[in-house]
């Protein structure tokens, strides 16, 4: 089947605009790839804050606070851009923040802690309205039949520029260290390389992506904001007339707690049980890029064929059985084996979400739905890795243990699942689009 197949596209959507789209993914995946994963954390727990004792909790309180912010402001954003018409507007606002903020963490070094907690929260907020606003514009292009494959283009596109953004900062980083240039010199160097890749790629997504929605009534009157709170405290109050939504949203809360861990911790976990070296770690993050960019790809078309529950209920088996690889690992063979199974489940379970929730979304509501969704994930990034965290803490460092009971959270989302009755939710997303009204 070929990429971007216009049977898949609402009519009047043109193949290069869900390419402009898709560019976006591929735009900010480096963001999350090189600052949250592979580079900047270390950095800022052995350098920025010296190894101290207290350096790992001050890392996980300011992705905590960034989420909790997320988490409380997104869904107004959300259906303040729906009253407005204002996704794009908003989405390139967020991106000029976080590739401004990404900047910042080029001037940290040895003891700039307050600097470099303020810029990671400010960028990592912006990240976070960028994902959930490109999402939003998702229903728009593609038909409901074929939202997982289109999402999929989206997912599987977002990890070859994690690919992209790494292999560059990589590449500078092996050509510092064998000139002896220090870590507090050529970290900084990557973060410039991450929020250029990400502001020019992004100009892309600007210049083929449209606004198709219209301003709604209302919208331009000097209480928007309000109206928009007044909107989001509706949509909570009538939330028994989307029940599959509100049970698809406390299924994220539980498998998106497991998947901060991995992208969060799997890392640390390689290193403290398994004794990873860096140059390991990072052959690592390639391959779960690799195998998630594969996985959200292919599995996409597959998730349009079987359905939307079940494909994301495979993939949390799927979860499940890494999460056992994991736990059961002695050496670096069955991780690797683990980590191949997380890569295909990551971009797969990511995709299967957003196509979801997609589905799920009145017309009239997309952004604020999407916020509501974001809310959701931001949730599970606090809830997941403190559970990690705290795990370890009573137990002495065992992190066996901790990832196991990541497990758990998968297993939840599982049974979650199947809660949700697609046909319905679907349903009532037509009928509120049908009705012309907010939902």
């Amino acid at each position: 089947m070929p990429i971007f197949d216009s049977a898949a596209l609402n009519e009047g959507v043109r193949k290069r605009e869900v390419f402009g789209w898709a560019m976006y993914d591929f735009a900010n995946s480096g963001y999350t790839t090189v600052v949250l994963t592979a580079v900047f954390n270390a950095y800022f727990v052995g350098v920025i804050a010296g190894n101290a004792s207290w350096a790992t909790l001050a890392w996980t309180s300011a992705l905590a606070l960034s989420s909790a912010v997320v988490m409380l402001t997104m869904p107004s954003l959300g259906a303040l851009a729906d009253l407005r018409a204002a996704k794009k507007r908003l989405l390139a606002f967020s991106t000029v923040g976080c590739v401004l903020a990404t900047a910042l963490l080029a001037l940290t070094g040895p003891g700039d802690l307050w600097l470099a907690m303020a810029a990671i929260i400010v960028s990592n907020i912006f990240y976070s309205y960028g994902e959930s606003l490109t999402a939003a514009f998702l229903p728009e292009l593609a038909r409901r039949e074929a939202l997982g494959r289109v999402s999929g283009w989206g997912w599987s596109f977002g990890y070859f520029g994690g690919m992209l953004t790494l292999g560059l900062s990589l590449g500078y980083v092996l050509w510092a260290q064998g000139r002896g240039i220090p870590a507090q010199q050529f970290v900084p160097v990557t973060m410039l390389i991450t929020a250029g890749v990400y502001g020019v790629s992004s100009l892309l997504t600007f210049v083929l992506l449209k606004e198709r929605a219209r301003p709604q009534a209302g919208a331009m009157q000097d209480n928007g904001l309000r109206a928009s709170l007044a909107r989001l405290a509706q949509t909570w109050r009538r939330a028994q007339d989307y029940q599959d939504f509100v049970w698809l949203l406390i299924c994220a809360v539980a498998y998106q707690a497991g998947i901060a861990v991995v992208i969060a911790l799997a890392a640390v976990y390689a290193e403290q049980v398994l004794g990873f070296q860096q140059t390991q770690t990072m052959m690592l993050i390639f391959l779960v890029n690799i195998a998630s960019a594969v996985g959200a790809f292919a599995f996409g078309y597959w998730q349009d064929r079987i359905g939307h529950r079940k494909a994301l209920a495979v993939t949390l088996f799927g979860w499940i059985l890494m999460t056992l690889l994991a736990v059961a690992a002695t050496d670096a063979t069955l991780f690797w084996v683990a980590a191949i199974v997380a890569g295909l489940c990551m971009g797969s379970s990511q995709s299967a979400g957003r196509a979801l929730a997609g589905a799920f979304a009145p017309e009239q509501r997309l952004a604020e739905f999407f916020g509501l969704w974001t809310f959701a994930v931001r949730l599970a990034a606090i809830i997941g890795p403190m559970t990690y965290g705290l795990v370890t803490l009573l137990t002495s460092g065992n992190h066996r243990l901790a990832i196991l009971s990541t497990g758990l959270f998968f297993v939840v989302g599982l049974l979650v699942l199947t809660r949700v009755n697609v046909p319905r939710g679907i349903a009532a997303a037509q009928a509120a689009g049908a009705a012309g009204q907010p939902a």
